[in-house]
């Protein structure tokens, strides 16, 4: 039941959005009782902030198993961490919309648990690319921090527009990402 609770909570903060969804909205939605809800969570915040765990947890624990790939270049893992992001929106995609929305509504204590697991994405895709500078894959001149939240970014806002039922699949706008991230877009020999 509390996965029920919690993947219906999840469309309809998506739908509504978290404040104007209640406790009663869930429970009604499902045809049980505001007990039911909190035998699994003591509040809505609570909840959210399950969510938030969740999405967060498996992002880094598939990021990590990419990178501990010792077989994969830089380039690769970068390609793979790209894919594994924009793939995530078909099964993931409302949990990341709620998790980049909604961060707003969770108390301080519970943002500065989740804040650590969202730096720790960042930094680990920073070293990657640190990795890839030193060892001559990319330009050593490159400002990793900015690049990585440029990379960040792109990846991030796709949960907004890509549809993974669409024309192009997720591994075809991974390459686009990556290959603009590596060739950047502008005409070969242009200054």
């Amino acid at each position: 039941m509390k996965e029920k609770i919690t993947g219906q909570s999840i469309r309809l903060f998506e739908q509504y959005g978290f404040s104007e969804t209640s406790i009663q909205d869930i429970v009604d939605s499902l045809g049980v009782t505001k007990g039911t809800f909190y035998y699994y969570f003591s509040s809505k915040e609570e909840l959210l902030m399950d969510i938030h765990l969740g999405y967060i947890n498996e992002l880094l624990a598939k990021q990590e198993n990419i990178l501990k790939d010792k077989a994969k270049s830089c380039k690769e893992k970068l390609f793979e961490i790209v894919t594994m992001l924009i793939s995530d929106i078909k099964t993931k995609g409302s949990e990341a919309k709620i998790f980049f929305t909604e961060m707003k509504n969770l108390n301080e204590e519970r943002i500065e648990t989740i804040k650590p697991k969202r730096d720790q994405f960042r930094l680990n895709l920073e070293a990657l690319l640190r990795e890839g500078m030193s060892n001559g894959e990319f330009r050593p001149d490159l400002n990793a921090e900015i690049v990585t939240f440029a990379i960040l970014g792109v990846t991030n806002w796709s949960y907004f527009w890509f549809n993974p039922q669409g024309s192009v699949s997720a591994r075809e706008v991974a390459k686009v990402y990556v290959d603009m991230i590596l060739q950047g877009i502008q005409a070969n020999g242009q200054k």
